[in-house]
Order: structure tokens, then sequence, then C-alpha cells
């Protein structure tokens, strides 16, 4: 099988802490993990704040049975900081509207764009954001979310569940899009002063 998919509702029947725990292993055995979102700041990235908001807001929505939001939360922040810690790169790409995106209110959303502003001088950590009014001539299509794990998976997330694919061809356009994408972005002190700016807009 070359690709797998999944609803939210079965993959969250049992709880928020087991669905993180089964994609650990996942993540600890990827050693490039490239990620692009559209629409807000991804998960590898992310403060425990706006972990705890994410969550609730999917177990409220949802209506997942178990409520075990505490648990799913401290599991997402430890295998952040194992990793971070690891031998793993990370490379991310938002649209400039992530940015802007609220998640838990202008706190926590003020806290998550100066994480941002920490983690992006990490060694192990490439981030790349792609300006709001840049030419998309060549990439006219909307993109969705997803991660890339090394070669060998790609991950989407979708309203209604999440397509895992492992089709060689398949991944190699996920790939392929997101060298695309790295070619808008803007890095560096660029991207520094556009998170700077959202940061300001958010403080007044």
């Amino acid at each position: 099988m070359n690709s797998a998919w999944l609803d939210w509702r079965r993959a969250e029947r049992t709880g928020l802490k087991h669905l993180n725990v089964q994609v650990r292993e996942l993540y600890e055995r990827t050693k490039v993990l490239r990620v692009y979102s559209p629409t807000f700041i991804p998960g590898p990235v992310q403060t425990e704040d706006t972990i705890r908001a994410i969550l609730t807001s999917v177990r409220l929505r949802r209506r997942v049975a178990v409520d075990d939001v505490d648990a799913a939360v401290a599991e997402r922040v430890d295998r952040q900081e194992s990793l971070l810690r690891g031998s793993h790169r990370f490379l991310i790409l938002l649209e400039e509207a992530a940015l802007a995106m609220q998640i838990g209110g202008p706190r926590v959303q003020a806290g998550q764009l100066r994480r941002l502003l920490e983690v992006q001088h990490l060694p192990a950590v490439s981030l790349g954001i792609i300006p709001a009014g840049i030419d998309r001539s060549e990439l006219q299509w909307g993109v969705e979310m997803f991660f890339l794990f090394d070669h060998f998976q790609v991950s989407v997330e979708l309203v209604s569940g999440f397509l895992n694919v492992t089709a060689p061809p398949e991944i190699g356009m996920y790939a392929d899009t997101f060298a695309g994408l790295s070619d808008l972005a803007s890095f560096g002190d660029t991207a520094t002063g556009m998170i700077n700016e959202a940061l300001r807009r958010i403080d007044g």
C-alpha cells in the first residue's frame, strides 16, 4: 500500500495522547523534517501554550470523549524538546498569513512569535516565510499543509482526517513543491523583520 487514510474521529477515539505517542517513533527516526504550513505555526516549533490551545480546541470541536489534553500536551512538549536537542534538522516554510493566525488569543500568539524568533537561530532549524504579496504565477494552486519525513513519507492534514503518502513518485511531487515554495520564501534577517512586524501588530 502506497498511502493510508485515517479519519480524525477514528484516530482520536481513545484520546489525544495516544495519537501523539503513535507518531513519536516516526519523528525520532526522521533526520530531516520538512514542513509547509499556509495557515498556522506547526507543531515542531509551537509553544506549550499554543499546543494546549490547539488540543483543547480539537477536543471540543470534534467532541473527543476522553479528556487527556494535559497528557497530550506533555507528550508533545517532551517530543519537541527531545528532537531539538538531537541530530535532527527542521526545514519549516510558513505563509506570512500564519504569523497572524491567533490560536488561544493575542497573548498566546505573541508568545508563539517570540518563540519563532528564538528557534530560527538554532542550528537545527531553517525557517522561511513566504511574503503575502509575492508573485505566485508558477504556483497558482492552493497547497495543503504537509510534513515530509526524509524521503519515505508525507503526512497531509485535511479537514476530515490525514493522509500518509509513501509512494515514491508522490513523495517526489511534494519534495519538488517544497523546493519551489522555498524559492519564494524569505530567510534570515528578512524573516526576522516579518516576525517582528507581526509581533508589533499584536502588541499594538
